[in-house]
């Protein structure tokens, strides 16, 4: 894959984070993203593929979308598919897996679709043994109204597996949306901040990371690394020069929860990112919470819907929520997730709706008092 070639990309990003994206983008010097629903399609080099997986903190995946026509039958399907630059992105011999969306075409057989492309790939790339790989190569095709666009994934594992996170619990929150969350409630990295249900501790974790300007994808691989014209060098330029931009850790970030098994996992997370700072865990409750002087950003993810307390009704578990953070936390903005503005009432807390957001699958809102008003 020649360097200087211009692609087609595609950020894949959890639906509300899409602004959030657009601005991480732009300090990579992309200023011409096209934002829609769920991503933003934008043009880079290889390069930009490269930086794109190792800094973006909110974004989900990095596509290359190298074929784009129009296309209602399987014959012209295999015709067109099969001139496409296959060997920019693919040995001969890689294991492809395809991942098939067809609305508003006849094309709707998502079988014979990716049969199809399979047979076409390998019409292009030639006859081969197959590479031993850990993974597959995975390839998104989607067909709207007769229209096919294919990409190949240059992620792999999704983005959020940032590679420190090996001990995790019940729910723990996305890396990546909980990174958004921050960049979403502008937080600033000289900002104290405490998640006091922290779980495994994704908020305190990647707000850390944040405030030590550690690259999100430093500590692992990314599929585009099997591809024939990896440039080994050109990516090891850009790890070394995002760790010559970290930075010790100036403010107090801090997770409590009364898990003592989250707490385990959380420092354990914790250790493998071997950041220098005031970072720290505790296994309490909430109610046992000291008061905090100097005022920063509480930012938790409590129980809801079938995270459940145990023996307590939720109306009762957010206003006694309420009722602590105000005491522990004077002056404090606070911000959380949770799917009923029912609950988010009971804290009587003052409250505003930031956006809505996913959680596992299920629509929650982000909330966010101003400090002093608590």
């Amino acid at each position: 894959m020649d360097h200087r070639t211009v692609e087609n990309l595609f950020v894949v990003v959890a639906p509300g984070l899409e602004d959030v994206c657009a601005r991480e983008l732009s300090q990579l010097g992309v200023t011409d993203a096209d934002v829609v629903a769920g991503g933003m399609a934008f043009r880079g080099k290889l390069q930009t593929i490269y930086q794109a997986n190792l800094l973006l903190r909110s974004a989900s995946r990095v596509l290359v979308r190298f074929g784009e026509f129009r296309c209602r039958a399987f014959p012209d399907l295999f015709k067109q598919a099969a001139r496409l630059p296959w060997g920019r992105f693919v040995r001969a011999g890689t294991p492809l897996s395809f991942r098939v969306s067809c609305r508003g075409s006849r094309l709707m057989h998502t079988g014979r679709v990716a049969e199809t492309l399979q047979a076409a790939a390998q019409k292009s790339l030639g006859s081969a043994a197959a590479v031993q790989m850990s993974t597959s190569q995975q390839v998104l095709v989607r067909i709207v109204d007769d229209q096919v666009i294919i990409s190949v994934d240059s992620s792999g594992e999704l983005l959020h597996r940032r590679g420190y996170r090996r001990a995790v619990t019940k729910a723990p929150l996305r890396e990546t949306l909980a990174a958004g969350i921050l960049m979403l409630l502008d937080w600033q990295v000289d900002e104290p901040l405490a998640d006091p249900m922290c779980g495994t501790g994704s908020f305190v974790l990647e707000a850390a990371m944040l405030a030590a300007r550690r690259a999100p994808g430093l500590e692992r691989e990314f599929t585009f690394m099997q591809w024939p014209g990896y440039r080994d060098g050109l990516w090891r330029q850009l790890c070394t020069e995002a760790r010559r931009q970290q930075r010790p850790i100036v403010s107090p970030l801090e997770g409590a929860d009364q898990d003592a098994a989250a707490i385990d996992a959380a420092r354990a997370n914790l250790s493998r990112l071997d950041l220098e700072g005031p970072v720290c865990f505790h296994q309490r409750d909430l109610a046992d919470s000291p008061v905090h002087a100097a005022a920063g950003l509480v930012v938790c993810n409590p129980p809801y819907g079938r995270r459940l307390v145990p023996e307590e009704s939720l109306v009762s578990f957010y206003r006694t929520f309420g009722q602590h953070v105000q005491r522990a936390y004077p002056g404090w903005r606070v911000a959380l997730l949770c799917p009923e503005p029912s609950l988010v009432k009971a804290t009587r807390l003052p409250f505003n709706k930031v956006t809505d957001l996913k959680n596992g699958g299920l629509q929650v809102g982000l909330y966010l008092t101003h400090g002093g008003e608590g």
